[in-house]
């Protein structure tokens, strides 16, 4: 028996012939309906189970299947659609995953001017790679294991105030990097925008609008 088999199994997550179903030329209704179908099956069994370890690995689950495998599920749902907002949560958790150095500077740099929203992301003080990293964990926990809602909107403040952070992070560069200064403008501009799709999207499900 390999070291692999002895392994316990992970709850199932995402179907993968769905998954390999997905990319081409697919009807936009089916694509659509993968989409809604395994973004409620993750909700409801991480709810359901109660067990951290479930929650751990659903939190996990780009890790567990690959950014592509998420990506061609849920990257084309709206916003207003539980797969879409999940899709920006778990986008969020790879981007800090990647690189908390840099996501933890920006962050410092916004607590100043985004006071309120650092208290909402509930990021501790002060904010470093970990912390970062935890908080992020954090809110997709909170998908699975509390107040789906109150995980949105901690997940949309925290995108404001690394957007106040990298709107800083340009100013401060324009008159030595005019392309970077140009590109960190239009990354807090994208933070924004998907702040303001998570919390929508938080008030959707609070009137169980949000499927």
């Amino acid at each position: 028996m390999t070291e692999r088999s002895r392994r316990p199994r992970r709850p199932a997550m995402l179907d993968p012939k769905a998954a390999d179903e997905l990319p081409g030329d697919i009807d936009p209704a089916l694509r659509s309906e993968v989409a809604h179908t395994t973004a409620n099956a993750i909700v409801h069994q991480g709810r359901a189970a109660e067990d951290p370890e479930v929650v751990a690995r659903l939190v996990g689950l780009v890790e567990a299947e690959g950014l592509d495998t998420v990506a061609g599920m849920w990257a084309d749902s709206p916003p207003t659609t539980l797969p879409g907002a999940l899709w920006r949560l778990y986008v969020l958790r790879e981007w800090v995953r990647r690189d908390p150095r840099t996501i933890a500077e920006r962050y410092r740099l916004g607590v100043v001017r985004a006071e309120v929203h650092d208290a909402v992301a509930g990021v501790a003080s002060p904010p470093g790679p970990e912390e970062v990293s935890e908080v992020v964990d954090a809110v997709l926990s909170g998908v699975f294991a509390g107040d789906l809602a109150v995980a949105l909107e901690r997940g949309a403040a925290f995108c404001r105030v690394l957007a106040t952070g990298a709107a800083f992070d340009a100013d401060a560069l324009e008159d030595r990097d005019a392309d970077l200064a140009g590109r960190l403008t239009r990354g807090a501009s994208g933070l924004v925008r998907t702040a303001e799709e998570l919390e929508v999207a938080a008030g959707l499900w609070r009137a169980n609008r949000l499927d």
